[in-house]
């Protein structure tokens, strides 16, 4: 184990996570003509 102060792991799956998921939002709403659906939302974001 390294005793150095700055030797940290600088990934954040949780983060990681977020971001591919507002990504995946942010594509999706700018191939739309409109509005996303709700249902499209909630598929998006992995919600059942």
């Amino acid at each position: 184990m390294s005793t150095d102060p700055f030797d940290v792991e600088l990934e954040d799956p949780e983060l990681l996570d977020e971001v591919g998921l507002t990504a995946s939002l942010m594509v999706a709403a700018n191939q739309s003509d409109g509005p996303l659906p709700l249902a499209e939302i909630d598929r998006l974001l992995g919600l059942g």
